[in-house]
């Protein structure tokens, strides 16, 4: 959360999994790559990355990490905000634990 909230590009790319993807909201799937890219173009910036409700559950050398993530920043120039539940995947090889995978959903409060 603080590499995104800060841009670090060079942080996310350490903890990200080489063929790491994220599933937006909207479905569409983003590679590593891309999204360190628009990180880097400054095409994506985040002012503020907050999680909330974290939940952690290991399965030996897999984690799954949920929890609920407000997000400010600015996408192509324009401003947004968004609160989304988060799903990651994490896998620990060689001692070191990556990112494998993301999911976001909208939350809506009901």
């Amino acid at each position: 959360m603080r590499a995104v909230a800060n841009n670090d590009a060079d942080a996310l790319d350490g903890l990200l999994a080489d063929d790491w993807i994220i599933v937006d909201p909207d479905g569409s799937i983003i590679d590593k790559a891309r999204f360190l890219g628009l990180i880097r173009s400054g095409a994506l910036s985040h002012e503020s990355m907050e999680a909330t409700d974290l939940r952690v559950r290991p399965y030996g050398n897999t984690a799954v990490v949920t929890g609920l993530a407000t997000t400010i920043g600015k996408f192509m120039g324009q401003d947004f905000a968004s609160c989304e539940r988060a799903t990651d995947i994490f896998l620990k090889q060689s001692d070191r634990w990556q990112c494998v995978f993301t999911q976001l959903t909208r939350f809506t409060k009901k």
